[in-house]
């Protein structure tokens, strides 16, 4: 399988904007899924997260994370709050796209571009279904981008279908008749 990228975080990022998008005037302060967030400030997480990593491959520290924070202003509507995730989102893609696939940053030891993008990618595939599963909408991430977070960040994850894996490998749900996962870590770092 070939090593998840740049091209990836910005399918999953139209994946959650085409789902999410025409939801945005319902009521976004219900908990998302089994979260206790709220699917606006889970959302906000999503943009977090992807300028956190953007910011990683970019300046390519080797013992801890940059510190920044993003803020979004609170009367952001939720459809501001998604234009944040897409404008976050094109700089982890941006950065990927230029990163060598020497390039090394910390998360939890030496990380690659594409442990950054499968990260990414996770990011918005899980808590894109967390706001579905709290604003009703029935929606499932798709089968290859969830094989390619498997892949790279859950080696020893189970076979079957991938969405149902990766809800699985992460809490949040069940697999034939595994008993569930009540803690979880990603291995985006590279072994040593």
């Amino acid at each position: 399988m070939d090593s998840v990228n740049y091209l990836d975080v910005a399918r999953s990022i139209a994946e959650m904007l085409g789902v999410l998008g025409p939801h945005d005037a319902e009521d976004w302060t219900v908990p998302a899924g089994p979260l206790e967030w709220d699917c606006r400030a889970t959302a906000v997480h999503v943009a977090h997260d992807l300028l956190a990593y953007a910011g990683q491959v970019a300046a390519r520290p080797s013992g801890a994370y940059l510190p920044l924070d993003l803020v979004v202003r609170p009367e952001a509507s939720p459809w501001q709050v998604l234009e944040v995730v897409a404008a976050c989102g094109e700089l982890l893609v941006s950065a990927l796209a230029r990163a060598d696939p020497g390039t090394r940053a910390w998360h939890w030891g030496p990380c690659d571009p594409s442990g950054f993008a499968a990260m990414g990618v996770g990011e918005v595939l899980l808590h894109t279904h967390d706001i579905t599963q709290g604003l009703g909408v029935p929606w499932l991430p798709a089968a290859p981008l969830c094989e390619a977070v498997l892949h790279r960040l859950f080696p020893d994850a189970p076979p079957g279908e991938p969405a149902a894996v990766l809800l699985w490998c992460t809490g949040r749900g069940e697999l034939d008749g595994r008993p569930g996962v009540t803690s979880w870590v990603w291995r985006a770092a590279l072994p040593s």
